[in-house]
């Protein structure tokens, strides 16, 4: 590797880093069931927190609120997966990273 692709490389390194501190403070929420069921997720698809009404736990129907929760955490992983992509493109200027975009 010449000195031009080591510097570049590392360069890529420092704005990564600088990336993965920014997604940690990207916060996505989602609901289901009219807000019955809420989760809030980070940028790196980590769960920061579910809230669960107490109008949706019913123990003769837990199906109900396992769809719920599905669908809220699906949600907020979704908006998390298409932020954190957004911030990725925007640091590597749309250059395909695997793993990573």
């Amino acid at each position: 590797m010449n000195l031009p692709n080591i510097k570049q490389a590392l360069e890529l390194k420092r704005k990564l880093d600088q990336a993965q501190k920014e997604l940690c403070k990207i916060v996505v929420e989602a609901d289901a069931g009219r807000g019955a069921v809420k989760v809030s997720m980070n940028g790196q698809q980590k769960v920061l927190s579910v809230k669960i009404s107490p109008e949706v736990i019913d123990p003769a129907k837990p199906q109900r609120l396992e769809e719920l929760v599905e669908k809220a955490v699906n949600e907020a992983l979704e908006k998390s997966q298409k932020a954190a992509a957004k911030q990725l493109y925007s640091l590597t200027g749309g250059l395909k990273i695997p793993g990573l975009t």
